[in-house]
């Protein structure tokens, strides 16, 4: 296994991921924390090391090979269950994330914005509308978000994985 930079231990640059194809559930919870992280088909093998390398990004992966093709920085990860993946990055990069929750697209990893109620009346139901007053969405692929009782149960996940 290969450690981040010491810059990124050291915690004086915001760290990126690129994460391989078998860790989806662990990247929607990197960003869920408010981290940037690539993930998709594309990226595996040598697309993977490409990706990580244009972006100064670290890479996490599962994949035991990934090693043989000389990659930048990565962890490789341990473990077959989010809760441990999710873990494991955040002991190993010192991750932080106050004030960062909810701060990323969980489909296309873009950061949101603030968007005031009134923009949103027809684009969430009507219901969401009538009862919630925070919006913010992404730019990028339309997407709304809204602090609800999935936003709770998030919250509630990640002291359960004792994260927080």
């Amino acid at each position: 296994m290969s450690k981040p930079k010491e810059s990124i231990e050291a915690g004086t640059t915001e760290i990126k991921f690129a994460a391989d194809r078998m860790l989806g559930r662990l990247v929607k919870w990197l960003r869920v924390i408010g981290y940037d992280v690539i993930y998709g088909p594309h990226l595996t093998g040598y697309g993977l090391i490409r990706a990580a390398r244009a972006d100064g990004r670290l890479i996490l992966t599962r994949d035991r090979r990934l090693k043989q093709k000389q990659p930048p920085e990565f962890i490789f990860i341990e473990s077959d269950h989010y809760r441990d993946q999710l873990r494991q990055v955040v002991r190993e990069c010192r991750l932080k994330f106050t004030g960062k929750l909810f701060s990323r697209c969980l489909e296309c990893n873009t950061a949101l914005q603030i968007r005031p109620k009134e923009t949103v009346e027809q684009l969430v139901p009507a219901y969401v509308y009538a009862t919630q007053d925070i919006f913010s969405w992404c730019f990028r692929c339309r997407r709304v978000y809204w602090p609800a009782t999935h936003q709770q149960k998030m919250v509630e996940e990640l002291e359960k994985i004792a994260v927080r």
